[in-house]
């Protein structure tokens, strides 16, 4: 039998000789158990990252996490279905009745777990982002309306998102790099919310659709989104996180990591994914709980491996772009043209004068001086 979706968490304490367990029951999740030692240093289930937390750290904020990986996993704040309209296919979002409750107690976790991006709650500013961004980034021959407050009808893309195809084993060199470039230009467009470029928020594979027909892939889904006071670049770095987090928690050892690679250079922006070799670590706290939702509760220490693997790749990645460059420089040969010298054009000019200096100068088989005669 169903239970009430508003149904409040349980939160017992059990007390054990010298140490005291607290467990948190949701709706259809298991319970999590943590061992508290006198010293504050807890030992978390399912890759927990342990660290010093405060009182308030080691009660109620673990409710707020859980209830966060509810909200993206089981409860769903849209309700979703596919309909035909108009000899069109359509998928049909729309708002659940207590969204707006939801989405305030996973934007109350982020605040106090210093995670940067939050749900729009209410409903009105949701519906406007979902029309905005859908008709920005896929309004060159899809179309999206709203035709009641807590709706947004949007044409189906063709094409299955990259989750599916990561989890069937089909992903290919094509996908990855078609999601690296619709990445890059989708980052190019400027955002009123942000007065400056756009970001995602939760630009994961399963938001990310491909269509193998015209090797183009789309964004779609925008209910999260960055918080203001975010540079540009840490946001567009956060969404190549985000879509990486993905493949690093599910593809096989033998590829996630070209995978990675082909995601990385299609994406092609230097100064992002130097910005994104920041981000390459492992959160503590109560943060680890929407990173466990991240990766799917993978294993930590594969995931702390990968991360770190990838963070190399991308250090040599950047030598390697700047050894390209420098030697592109050092190859490159003077005009043979005469031009007049103006800013821009160095001094030194040309080689017409290197050849007629050569032309000028002795033969190597002509000594310099004549013979002295005795």
């Amino acid at each position: 039998m169903a239970r009430n979706p508003l149904e409040p968490l349980v939160l017992s304490i059990q007390f054990w000789p010298n140490r005291a367990i607290h467990t948190v029951r949701s709706i259809g999740d298991a319970e999590y158990k943590r061992e508290m030692s006198a010293s504050g240093k807890v030992k978390g289930a399912r890759g927990q990252v342990g660290g010093e937390e405060t009182l308030a750290e080691r009660l109620f904020p673990e409710a707020l996490g859980s209830a966060a990986a509810r909200l993206v996993d089981s409860l769903k704040i849209n309700s979703t279905s596919e309909k035909m309209r108009r000899r069109r296919r359509v998928v049909v979002k729309q708002r659940n009745g207590y969204s707006e409750p939801l989405a305030e107690l996973a934007n109350l976790y982020f605040r106090m777990a210093g995670i940067p991006i939050r749900f729009w709650a209410k409903i009105e500013d949701w519906l406007r982002r979902e029309v905005e961004c859908f008709k920005m980034l896929n309004g060159d021959h899809f179309r999206v309306f709203a035709p009641n407050a807590k709706t947004v009808c949007a044409d189906k893309l063709p094409g299955k998102n990259l989750w599916d195809h990561l989890n069937e084993g089909t992903l290919t060199r094509e996908m990855m790099e078609a999601a690296g470039r619709e990445l890059r230009r989708a980052h190019q467009f400027r955002s009123n919310e942000f007065r400056g470029p756009w970001s995602h928020g939760d630009a994961g594979m399963n938001n990310v659709i491909y269509d193998t027909k015209t090797d183009r892939a789309r964004l779609i889904d925008f209910e999260i989104v960055h918080e203001r006071s975010l540079p540009a670049k840490s946001r567009h770095a956060d969404d190549l996180l985000v879509f990486l987090l993905d493949l690093i928690a599910v593809a096989p050892n033998a590829q996630w990591l070209s995978l990675a690679l082909w995601f990385l250079n299609a994406y092609e922006n230097p100064a992002v994914i130097a910005e994104l070799e920041d981000q390459l670590t492992l959160p503590s706290g109560i943060a680890w709980i929407w990173w466990g939702v991240r990766t799917s509760f993978a294993n930590p220490a594969r995931v702390k491996r990968r991360l770190k693997k990838i963070a190399g790749v991308i250090a040599d990645l950047e030598y390697y772009r700047a050894f390209v460059a420098r030697r592109a420089c050092q190859r490159r040969r003077a005009s043979t043209i005469c031009q007049q010298i103006r800013p821009g054009i160095p001094k030194i000019s040309s080689r017409t004068r290197a050849i007629k200096e050569s032309a000028k100068a002795a033969s190597p088989g002509i000594p310099s001086r004549l013979p002295m005669t005795t």
